[in-house]
Parts: C-alpha cells; sequence; structure tokens
C-alpha cells in the first residue's frame, strides 16, 4: 500500500509538470517555486484513473513474478537424474561369457530422466556433482553348474558385487546396492566377469537402476 501511495504521488507531479490544471498558472521561470507550486495546487482531479492505472500495473507485476517463478523451478531447481533398465530388450537367453570383463548393455529402458545413462554402452555419466544411489540385480545362468558373477564398477575401479559359481540351483539370483558422490564425468556400470554368463528373459531380472540423492 505504501509504494502504491507513492507510486500515485509521482505521477500526480508528474502530470503537473508536464501541464498547468485547475486555472493555476505555472511560473514561467524554472526552479524550486514552479515545482512547489504545482505540488500544491495541480493534482490531477481524476485521483480515480490514476488508481486504477497503478492497480493495473501491479497485477501485471505479480503475473510476471508468478511466471519467473514458475520458470525457475523448471531451470533452477535441484536437477532430476534417475534410470532404470533391464538386461533384454526382448526375447530371452544368456549374455555371455567374453573372453575379458564387459560392461552389461541394460537394453530396455523403463525410465532415464536427465539422460545421463546410455543403453548403447550401459554406462551411466554423472552430468550433475552429487550423492548418488545405485542397485543392480542378477540372475544366474541356467545350466547345471552357476557361473555368473556382476559387480558394479566406478571408473574402472570395483565397488561392490554379486556372484553365484557353486552348488546345483540353477535358478539363483542376487542383487546390491552403493550410495556414492560423484564428480561431473564420473562413470558407473554393472560388468559382467570374464567368462561369466547372466541369464534374462521377459522377467527382467538383471535391471540396473540409480538416481540423484541431492548436489554438492
Amino acid at each position: 500500500m505504501m509504494m502504491k501511495t507513492i507510486a500515485v504521488l509521482f505521477l500526480a507531479l508528474g502530470c503537473c509538470l508536464s501541464e498547468p490544471q485547475n486555472g493555476c498558472e505555472a511560473p514561467q521561470t524554472g526552479g524550486p517555486e514552479r515545482s512547489g507550486l504545482c505540488a500544491l495546487c495541480s493534482l490531477p482531479q481524476d485521483v480515480a484513473n490514476v488508481m486504477e492505472k497503478v492497480n493495473l500495473l501491479e497485477t501485471r507485476l505479480q503475473k510476471t513474478e508468478k511466471d519467473v517463478e514458475e520458470l525457475r523451478s523448471l531451470i533452477g531447481g535441484q536437477p532430476q537424474v534417475a534410470f532404470s533398465a533391464a538386461l533384454l530388450d526382448s526375447g530371452s537367453g544368456n549374455t555371455g561369457p567374453f573372453t575379458a570383463a564387459t560392461p552389461l548393455k541394460y537394453k530396455r529402458v523403463f525410465s532415464n530422466t536427465g539422460s545421463s545413462y546410455n543403453p548403447s554402452t550401459g554406462i551411466f555419466t554423472a552430468q550433475v556433482k552429487g550423492m548418488y544411489f545405485f542397485r543392480f540385480s542378477m540372475f544366474n545362468n541356467l545350466s547345471a553348474t552357476p557361473s555368473s558373477v556382476v559387480s558394479l564398477m566406478k571408473n574402472g575401479q570395483r565397488l561392490t558385487s554379486v556372484w553365484d559359481t557353486a552348488g546345483s540351483d540353477a535358478n539363483d539370483m542376487g542383487s546390491n546396492a552403493v550410495v556414492i558422490a560423484l564428480e561431473v564425468g564420473d562413470s558407473v556400470y554393472a560388468e559382467l566377469g570374464a567368462n561369466r554368463i547372466v541369464y534374462d528373459d521377459s522377467m527382467n531380472y538383471n535391471t540396473f537402476s540409480g538416481f540423484l540423492l541431492f548436489t554438492m
């Protein structure tokens, strides 16, 4: 309200400085006499119109502020990073064995907000510095002797693993998870051990997921 009153006074003074009103003749010379006289005797008669204009400007300002806040929430808020994918896009069967440890390419993407996960390589690359959560699951091969080892890797370094290489049960699965800090450009992926095998089908036993907890 105080700002509105000040705005009205400025508009009124502007009007009286621009032309005399109500028969009040402005002095021919400039200086404080002219502005003082106008301020006293030449206030606009139609104050209601001035107030209407001020109210209109105030409404427009409020709408602009709201629009700015909505835009800020879209582009200037907490970054959103999350993905989840399963190993096979279709069909069923074993993946592996490979002669060397190989990143698993989880091709059936359920979500990929932030586009940090690449299904063509199986690698998540951090675009935001922060603390992240990652989880993966593994289903062993269906042969009589299991031979499955999968590790979660960060920049080529092993973080944690799930394995099944002994016993006669061919329908075992497991999962593991970590919470880690990542710098921009760090990579995280699930790696199938050398000469190891995992099995999957439309049930999507083997998955790889992660999301940003908070920025740092």
